[in-house]
């Protein structure tokens, strides 16, 4: 399950009712799936993790216009595993969404909010995130650095980030730390 913090204020949000409402309130679609387990297991194929969630793609692909959804494994082991990770734990923003349902590990997406505090939500498996075109954002590893994840696109090519040279990411923590949320 999710936690949400909010460094500035010193808060930190766990239930899954009240991480869904504050994130709303910003923008951001977050959603727990799977709550009893999940459908596959953590070595499936990415053929198998699309088929197994192919409902929720479908019906997200509808509502929000995705054409393409993929599967990312990234691991200790992936090759240039620090050069990927500073694409994207830098501010920046796309010119399409970004969604991601964590099948494996864990994330920590920071949002940075137009007018309000920077949110950090750390993800695992079972959590859906939206994070709108135009959001201002920077995503990284926790203390695993493992992520497997749906991808879903709204332009087969993917997207770019855009970076806001905010410096924004240099006054927040780069890794969250509980490899396992039952360990918090």
């Amino acid at each position: 399950m999710a936690t949400l913090s909010i460094p500035e204020e010193d808060t930190k949000i766990t239930d899954p009712r009240e991480i869904t409402d504050y994130l709303a309130g910003i923008g951001i679609d977050y959603e727990r799936w799977d709550a009893d387990g999940l459908r596959v297991g953590e070595d499936a194929s990415e053929e198998e993790i699309l088929e197994a969630y192919s409902a929720e793609i479908e019906q997200l692909k509808e509502s929000g216009g995705y054409v393409t959804a993929d599967v990312i494994n990234v691991s200790p082991e992936t090759p240039g595993l620090d050069q990927m990770l500073a694409k994207f734990n830098k501010e920046h923003w796309h010119d399409e969404d970004e969604v991601r349902y964590i099948v494996k590990g864990h994330g920590l997406f920071h949002i940075a909010p137009e007018d309000g505090p920077v949110a950090a939500i750390e993800m695992e498996a079972g959590d859906l995130i939206r994070v709108p075109r135009g959001t201002r954002h920077w995503f990284d590893l926790c203390a695993d650095r493992t992520v497997r994840a749906i991808r879903l696109f709204q332009d087969s090519s993917g997207w770019t980030p855009h970076y806001t040279d905010s410096r924004n990411e240099e006054g927040y923590q780069a890794l969250c730390f509980s490899a396992v949320s039952s360990e918090r």
